[in-house]
């Protein structure tokens, strides 16, 4: 894949150039987007907060935020999991009974 044209994002009042697919474009605006409201919140909570302070908080909150839907993913795969094992044997028990 070759890049396109860079985008421009906005993340704390400043500007960087993205270099991005078209096809990647939308998932990266989102991603600035998402990014520049939790640095937001960081620095409106804490005014003395240096940016660098800021994007590391937001990382961490970011992390923090993918580990746990992760482990709700994996939690979830697993009940569904035992779920269609329940259905299975029931299913196996009824197909093994003789018909009458």
């Amino acid at each position: 894949m070759s890049a396109d044209a860079p985008v421009s994002v906005s993340i704390l009042d400043r500007e960087f150039l993205i270099g991005c697919t078209a096809e990647e474009r939308p998932g990266l605006i989102a991603a600035a987007a998402y990014l520049d409201g939790k640095m937001r919140e960081i620095r409106n909570a804490s005014r003395s907060a240096g940016v660098d302070r800021i994007a590391v908080m937001a990382a961490l909150n970011i992390a923090h935020e993918l580990m746990q839907a992760k482990q709700r993913s994996e939690s979830d795969t697993g009940a569904l999991a035992q779920h269609l094992h329940t259905l299975r044997t029931k299913l196996d028990g009824v197909l093994a009974t003789p018909v009458r």
